[in-house]
């Protein structure tokens, strides 16, 4: 072989990016560093900091504008392409099943762990001297059946997608995936279009999430100005407490439901890390529902289980609330100087499994939700929840978490239950970072040889 011939097969390697210029193209890196700048801004520049809050606000206003249309995208596509409609039903059971154990496991746990650490206990706070003005005045209505059933059932078929509600537009595609599902080549028709469709908007996902740091950005440093460490010094037993109580959650007991389905919960959360840290930073689970969605499918999650069981999850499976609304209950109980007997306290537990789905999809969720059972129940009084106005938005913060983690643990379950997960698929996806690494490494070494390594 001539050496010119030589040179034209062996082509010069391509130039590498840096380490550093890698990770400046991450999305998760992109969100730690505008975390990092947020926080800075915060403390150094409190002036500054309160008046980025629109940031944060434009930044969700963005995805809640999208939200809709995946949802209905997703489920309507996964219902259509199902081969019958009796597999949506035994999905959403066994989903729902779910859903109602997780909750109630996390309200027992929130339960257990305000009663044995008694956070609130000789604080002694008089209610009437509680400014109770800060309280939301939603947190005034108790749960109202009528209205959570009016809220599922929109006005018109297409006002639920163009709406705010997620549990409306749920409903609605739900209805539309199985019409299509049965109406022969028609429905093929519209499914075809629907994909079409799904696809656009997906792509308006990805550049809506090219936002995140300048969201996260915008969401600290107004957070870090506006309470810094003040409501951290009136309330860190609890803050401490819950934060400790949500990370031996996500160890001990999503990590056991990662491990019964062959999977680490520190490489499932590595793999979901820039969704977790928008969510963690932004409060928001809306804001991370639609690459939720797109990560569980490339993870090997059928798009049926996904389009069935994220949607609804958001709505009826938040296990990080839950773990909030009990240890809060208990904790105002105890500042305000009542003594809840556990049969006070299992009602209470009762009438939240109910309360947490009637106000689903409502701003300031867990809160109104927290202030809609202690009308319910009576006893602790409404005024008590000025107490923990101020710190909501950081204990809001281990709840999306939890929420988020947790509601990818539920499709993973489902689909292994409805035999609609690839573990191998799985493993290929949650280890592929490394593999990333160690090709890109590979290649600086080896330029001529680097298409031979082996991605299995």
């Amino acid at each position: 072989m001539s050496s010119h011939s030589l040179k034209n097969t062996q082509s010069p390697a391509p130039k590498q990016r840096s380490r550093f210029g890698r990770l400046m193209r991450e999305l998760w890196f992109q969100v730690v560093l505008g975390a990092v700048l947020g926080i800075a801004v915060g403390l150094l520049l409190p002036s500054v900091g309160k008046q980025l809050t629109p940031l944060s606000d434009w930044f969700i206003a963005l995805v809640k504008m999208i939200v809709i249309p995946v949802v209905f995208c997703v489920v309507s596509l996964g219902i259509a392409s199902m081969d019958s409609l009796r597999k949506a039903g035994r999905i959403g059971v066994k989903a729902l099943g779910y859903f109602i154990a997780l909750s109630l496991v996390s309200m027992l746990i929130g339960l257990v762990v305000a009663n044995v650490f008694r956070p609130g206990a000789g604080m002694n706070i008089d209610p009437a001297k509680l400014d109770s003005s800060k309280v939301p005045a939603a947190a005034s209505k108790g749960f109202d059946g009528l209205e959570f059933v009016n809220n599922i059932i929109p006005e018109s078929l297409l006002g639920a997608l163009t709406g705010h509600t997620i549990i409306a537009a749920l409903m609605v595609s739900i209805v539309f995936g199985a019409a299509m599902n049965v109406s022969g080549e028609s429905g093929q028709f519209l499914t075809k279009g629907i994909e079409a469709l799904s696809t656009v908007i997906f792509k308006i996902v990805n550049w809506v999430m090219r936002l995140a740091p300048i969201g996260t950005f915008g969401a600290l440093a107004a957070v870090t100005a506006n309470y810094g460490t003040q409501s951290l010094q009136q309330l860190g037993i609890l803050v401490l407490l819950f934060t400790a109580t949500c990370i031996v959650y996500v160890v001990v007991v999503l990590g056991a439901i990662a491990k019964a389905c062959g999977m680490n919960i520190f490489t499932v959360m590595r793999y979901f890390k820039a969704e977790l840290l928008i969510a963690l930073s932004t409060c928001s689970s809306e804001a991370v529902l639609p690459q939720l969605i797109k990560k569980l499918e490339a993870m090997g999650v059928g798009k049926s289980t996904v389009g069935i069981v994220i949607p609804s999850g958001f709505s009826f499976n938040l296990d990080g609330s839950a773990v909030y609304l009990t240890m809060a209950s208990v904790f105002l109980a105890q500042a305000v100087g009542m003594d809840l007997s556990w049969e006070q306290q299992l009602v209470m537990v009762g009438v939240m499994m109910l309360t947490s789905k009637g106000t689903a999809g409502i701003a300031g969720g867990a809160f109104i939700v927290l202030a809609s059972t202690l009308s319910s129940v009576g006893g602790i009084p409404l005024a008590a929840l000025a107490l923990i106005v101020g710190i909501d938005r950081l204990l809001n913060e281990g709840r999306v978490f939890i929420n988020v983690l947790g509601n990818a643990m539920a499709a993973v379950v489902v689909g292994k239950w409805e035999k609609d997960f690839d573990p191998v698929q799985a493993r290929k996806a949650l280890h592929a970072s490394g593999q990333k690494k160690n090709k890109l490494e590979s290649k600086t070494l080896e330029p001529v040889e680097a298409d031979k390594i082996d991605v299995h």
